[in-house]
């Protein structure tokens, strides 16, 4: 009875090792696909959460901004391995060379202090994340490394305090490269949203729309038509919750998205591509 015991928690505990990872895993793909996402709808004056996207959808939308920032950080990884088994500080160098990591981080922490007045500048949100994580991290390596020159012990407190503004500074600077990423693929869509489903909407009502290039035509009333006004010149940019979110098909800083329900009240068709087979 006890072994069969000892064999269960040893399976308990094999299975949180797997499933705590996956799930942490999980919940940053999701939230750097939100933020992502949230950027890129924000351009077309939507905000995401309206859209009703699924977690799946999110998960799924996260490769694109993570694939810059993760190749960076293993590009790094590696040349910090190669630059420790190629290098053999002295005492002197390690010591000079975290005074030059210290000052790097002073400026940082200066520049995160400074945020009410510089938080406006271009790329700040990235260069600031940037310069304390890389600051942090050769710190707590030089740190690690001035204990083995001098045979001491490695303050380890410090080395994980570290090795948190680290990683900290890191899930910073990977969230503002996600909404970058997601701005610049707001702008590519806008300037191609012919890519996009084109979309004939039938209406009961007039929408008086007023976004430049949509033709409104009025339908001819006849027996049994419930339909009177006709729009062209619409693109599917994403559906939603049972919802449509349509925009014109070139771009203009007066346009509108417009939001149609998947009801009785409307028509939808779905024009083929201009490129016959």
């Amino acid at each position: 009875m006890a072994e069969e015991r000892a064999q269960l928690e040893r399976w308990v505990s094999f299975a949180a090792g797997i499933v705590a990872p996956v799930t942490l895993v999980s919940a940053l793909l999701f939230y750097f696909g939100y933020v992502s996402a949230r950027s890129q709808y924000a351009y077309f004056g939507i905000d995401v959460d309206t859209i009703g996207l699924s977690t799946q959808d999110y998960v799924m939308r996260s490769p694109q901004p993570l694939l810059v920032p993760l190749l960076v950080l293993t590009l790094l990884a590696v040349a910090g391995l190669l630059l420790h088994n190629a290098v053999h500080p002295t005492e002197l160098t390690v010591r000079r060379t975290a005074a030059a990591a210290a000052v790097l981080l002073m400026l940082g922490v200066v520049g995160l202090f400074l945020y009410p007045v510089i938080g406006h500048v271009a790329y700040y949100a990235l260069v600031v994340p940037i310069v304390i994580g890389v600051a942090a991290a050769a710190l707590g390596y030089l740190s690690y490394a001035a204990s083995r020159l001098g045979n001491r012990r490695a303050p380890v407190v410090l080395i994980v305090l570290l090795g948190v503004v680290t990683t900290t500074c890191a899930f910073w600077a990977t969230a503002t490269t996600a909404e970058y990423s997601g701005r610049g693929l707001a702008k590519s869509d806008a300037q191609n949203l012919g890519q996009f489903p084109a979309v004939v909407l039938d209406t009961k009502e007039r929408l008086q729309l007023r976004s430049p290039g949509l033709d409104e035509t009025a339908l001819r009333p006849s027996t049994g038509q419930t339909f009177n006004y006709r729009y062209r010149g619409l693109r599917l940019l994403v559906v939603g919750d049972n919802r449509l979110f349509l925009v014109p098909e070139k771009w203009n800083p007066s346009n509108t998205t417009l939001v149609v329900s998947l009801d009785s009240s409307i028509r939808v068709q779905f024009a083929f591509q201009n490129d016959p087979p």
